[in-house]
């Protein structure tokens, strides 16, 4: 009898906490799996670029005319277009 309200909790954790992220984390995963040249994306510290090179863990990106920067895949945020379409809505 007293384990049944703790499993209830613990199934609300997961379906309002612990599912949603998966799902974000899964979501993420996919889209740096999924970049290519070409791509504007934004970084973890705000940096704006097009990616120019692709490895499995670093990418090449042009911030600017000729300057080019290295940045490790997981410190890249989003796509520039789909991060500024979330802070539109």
């Amino acid at each position: 009898m007293n384990l049944a309200p703790m499993l209830l909790m613990f199934a609300v954790f997961y379906f309002l906490l612990i599912r949603p992220q998966q799902k974000k984390a899964k979501m993420h995963r996919e889209m740096l799996a999924n970049l290519k040249r070409g791509d504007k994306i934004i970084t973890n510290g705000g940096m704006l670029g097009t990616v120019t090179g692709l490895t499995d863990r670093y990418l090449t990106i042009e911030v600017a005319e000729k300057i080019r920067l290295r940045v490790l895949r997981s410190h890249v945020l989003g796509k520039q277009a789909e991060v500024d379409g979330e802070e539109q809505k």
